[in-house]
């Protein structure tokens, strides 16, 4: 037999997003109402002036400026001028040396590589190492006692020169067998170094060196001694440390 009950109606399924559609365009609505406020209100106002690109004239300082600095005050001034006359004086009853490269007390950058034993590629390092000059000064005294000292002087544009130049000598002068190192005081890293070894050849008498490396701003101090007996610290200790101090 037919189903003869009555059927009640289903509801009709809900339609999902429709309240959130409305009020996401309301939001827009309302930017969209706001900016347009925005724009009619600064409309109506009167456009703000921009600042001047000109700038007002600064009163010059009247008077004569700071009297530059002297040479005391201000190192470069001797540094700048003539190194031969910071380098140590001949002491007394000592002659001046013949042995020494260079022209009139002045090294140039040929004569400075030839002090090395590699001139020609030592050339091209000192080059691209900034060399700009080198002072030089030495003596004698009686026939085995000798001393050199030089002031090695660079640019420094790109690097500190001069400070590298002397931690390079020095890392080979304290891998040498047989020497002794000690600090020059108030030279941060400067080192005097004493040989207790000699260097012998036949037909010479022995010799003894002792040397000392420093820097200060872009000079390099490099000083040898030699003799024909062990070189006493205190001597290369005490040239290394009046030197500095002219400096």
């Amino acid at each position: 037999m037919p189903d003869t009950s009555v059927q009640e109606p289903q509801p009709a399924p809900r339609r999902r997003g429709r309240t959130t559609l409305l009020i996401a365009g309301a939001a827009v609505l309302g930017v969209v109402a706001g900016t347009c406020t925005g724009y009619l209100v600064q409309a109506d106002r009167e456009p703000t002036k921009l600042p001047s690109l000109s700038q007002p004239v600064l009163a010059q300082a009247k008077g004569d400026g700071p009297e530059p600095l002297s040479a005391a005050q201000d190192r470069r001034v001797k540094t700048d001028g003539d190194l031969r006359k910071l380098l140590l004086k001949k002491p007394a009853g000592a002659k001046d040396a013949d042995y020494l490269m260079g022209d009139d007390g002045w090294m140039d950058l040929a004569a400075y590589a030839e002090t090395y034993d590699h001139p020609q590629s030592v050339f091209g390092d000192l080059v691209s190492e900034e060399f700009r000059r080198a002072a030089v000064t030495g003596w004698t005294v009686g026939s085995t006692y000798g001393v050199e000292i030089r002031l090695v002087q660079y640019r420094q544009q790109e690097r500190l020169e001069a400070s590298e130049t002397v931690d390079d000598q020095q890392y080979w002068r304290q891998s040498k067998k047989g020497t002794r190192s000690w600090p020059i005081p108030g030279t941060g890293k400067g080192m005097v170094y004493v040989d207790s070894r000699p260097e012998t050849e036949a037909g010479y008498l022995p010799q003894y060196n002792a040397e000392a490396a420093a820097w200060r701003g872009d000079i390099a101090l490099e000083i040898f001694v030699w003799d024909s007996k062990p070189v006493p610290q205190k001597t290369i200790m005490d040239l290394a440390k009046r030197q500095m101090e002219r400096l």
